[in-house]
């Protein structure tokens, strides 16, 4: 096992086998998404959208909208935690909501978020090293919110992990156990010492202790409001708890951002659909579509308006300040100022 290791790790690469792994997600998910949507009846699925309650679909929108305002909390984080202070947070609100608007959309969100980020911050004097170093703390904010979720609701109802990893009740609950040991740990590392990341001109200052904390509930939050958007459009019955829909949702989303898939399509379908059998499949086809709506369409429509308002207004700016430049008094000052030289 291990030769075959290493002659994928030589002959492939490790960002070819990225690639690979990620094919294989999709692929896999595409062919269980086919086979449980066969027989799907789409006038049954219109039928059950009708059904939603309006108050429950109205709530889940509210809590999507909540979800994108705490996501503008993880690049203002991140900019105090590379020390670029003099970023207000209505910038740093811009860059966080369009990244990941278009990053969940377009897929690859590291490299299409951090070109969005880019874009935005090199016109506040940030360089192409900061957006990168961004794009860490926000990632790691990310994922200390998903192991504090994931293990604290697995080791609460490790069935729920069940009904998507098929391992043994046992086995999820131990997983949970040591992500939150891990967690732990990594809080006491952080809080004993300043701890740096990275080397030379690249490196990072972590957030320490209470800091951190802080970087945790940040994701916490992130990920609960998603998840409570879900729940407000899945079916009225069965009932399912709202920590076990937590788990299993948690647990799509990062399939789904493992694939690199386009939003998770087909990947975080899939496995809801998968560890929820217990639900009318019609039904939960109306769900899916609607939180899709919520969270993929409507942001991604919002942010392309805001960068395109953004890139015209910079634009106009751009032509007025060469017209201002070119002008006979702007041009007389400059000849003087030749002259004087």
């Amino acid at each position: 096992m291990s030769r075959v290791w290493i002659f994928l790790r030589d002959r492939v690469g490790l960002h070819g086998l990225g690639l690979v792994l990620s094919l294989a997600i999709i692929t896999f998910a595409v062919v269980v998404l086919w086979n449980m949507l066969q027989g799907l009846q789409f006038s049954e699925v219109a039928e059950a959208l009708k059904q939603k309650s309006p108050t429950h679909v109205l709530a889940a929108f509210l809590l999507v909208c909540c979800a994108y305002l705490t996501l503008t909390f993880y690049d203002f984080f991140a900019l105090r935690t590379i020390g670029r202070d003099h970023v207000p947070y209505r910038v740093a609100a811009m860059a966080g909501f369009c990244s990941y608007s278009v990053g969940h959309n377009v897929g690859f969100t590291v490299f299409t978020g951090g070109s969005v980020r880019y874009r935005i911050y090199s016109a506040w004097g940030l360089t192409a090293i900061d957006v990168a170093k961004i794009c860490f703390v926000a990632g790691l904010t990310f994922w200390l919110g998903n192991i504090a979720v994931l293990g604290l609701g697995i080791v609460l109802h490790p069935e729920a992990a069940t009904a998507v990893d098929q391992l043994p009740p046992l086995v999820n609950r131990m997983i949970g156990v040591a992500a939150l040991v891990g967690l732990v740990g990594y809080i006491v590392w952080v809080s004993m010492a300043p701890r740096k990341i990275g080397k030379s001109t690249w490196y990072v200052t972590l957030p320490a202790g209470k800091l951190t904390l802080l970087q945790v509930g940040i994701g916490i939050l992130d990920l609960c409001l998603c998840a409570a958007a879900m729940y407000m459009l899945m079916p009225a019955s069965p009932y399912i708890d709202p920590i076990s829909l937590a788990v299993i949702f948690v647990t799509a989303t990062l399939l789904g951002f493992a694939s690199h898939a386009p939003g998770g399509l087909g990947v975080f379908d899939a496995a809801l659909l998968v560890a929820l059998p217990q639900f009318d499949k019609e039904e939960m086809v109306g769900a899916l579509l609607l939180f899709r709506l919520f969270y993929y369409i409507v942001p991604f429509a919002f942010s392309l308006l805001l960068l395109g308002t953004r890139e015209i207004i910079l634009s106009i700016r751009s032509r007025r300040a060469r017209a201002r430049a070119g002008t006979p008094d702007a041009l007389a000052k400059e000849s003087v100022s030749k002259a004087a030289e």
